[in-house]
């Protein structure tokens, strides 16, 4: 799945490790979702959405074909 996190965060002026701790998530969770590698459960991403104030669409970009 495609996502903006890692835009989100830099916009915010956030390190991995800072966004990490501020949702109660480990590092490379972050990193695993900043590259695709990992979907994150939907509570995590409404998380995430809400943390930054956006819709969950706006953050993570769903394609059919995957």
């Amino acid at each position: 799945m495609k996502n903006k996190l890692k835009y989100y965060r830099v916009l915010h002026n956030l390190t991995q490790e800072d966004l990490a701790k501020r949702l109660g998530v480990s590092r490379q969770t972050i990193i695993a979702i900043e590259k695709g590698k990992y979907c994150p459960s939907l509570k995590l991403a409404f998380k995430i959405a809400k943390f930054f104030g956006v819709k969950i669409e706006d953050i993570f970009i769903y394609e059919e074909d995957e």
